[in-house]
């Protein structure tokens, strides 16, 4: 038999190789498979717009039918004319702003000088939280400026709103502390 060097290559290199993938376990005959349930299944599904930002982008939420309603998934909505099913990387994580085991339920209170924190009622919470804005308002109000000029203002108490805030909370939220006279208005997005 007549090989030339190059034909000798070529055999060695295809049963080397026949040799190498016969040793991995290969089977070629047919396999029966079965699909995964999948996890939204049974779901409840609606859509939403992220909250993170101005953009607007759609989002399908995938909810629980069993009376608990657990947010199951959140992808991106393929049938939103904004972002066509794409989300960023916080709009991609929506699900953990609400089904998080982070998060707190609770509020919770530290008083001055304490080192440990306590957990209080809401009622509680919002009494003291109200309580202390009226009297900060109170306390700096500038109903005129030092030119006699109306500004009803004031510049002792700020905000920075929250990025888990859709637009139309963002602008309720922001009109409600323009008629308290605050000056110092920013929101979490814009940082």
């Amino acid at each position: 038999m007549n090989v030339s060097r190059r034909e000798f290559i070529q055999i060695t290199g295809a049963t080397a190789a026949g040799l190498a993938v016969s040793g991995l376990g290969f089977d070629l005959s047919p396999v029966k498979s079965y699909a995964q349930t999948l996890k939204i299944k049974d779901a409840k599904e609606t859509t939403t717009i992220c909250c993170y930002c101005g953009v607007g982008c759609g989002a399908i939420v995938h909810s629980s039918k069993q009376g608990d309603g657990r947010t199951i998934n959140i992808e991106g909505d393929p049938d939103h004319v904004i972002s066509r099913g794409a989300l960023c990387t916080k709009g991609a994580s929506l699900k953990q702003l609400a089904e998080s085991k982070n998060r707190l339920l609770k509020p919770m209170y530290r008083a001055k000088n304490a080192k440990d924190w306590k957990e209080v009622t809401w009622e509680w919470a919002i009494d003291e939280i109200a309580k202390r804005v009226k009297e900060t308002r109170d306390a700096t109000f500038e109903a005129k400026n030092e030119k006699g000029q109306p500004v009803n203002r004031t510049t002792a108490i700020a905000s920075v709103g929250s990025a888990a805030m859709d637009n139309e909370e963002c602008w309720v939220y922001q009109a409600l502390l323009r008629a308290m006279g605050l000056v110092y208005i920013e929101h979490q997005a814009r940082i």
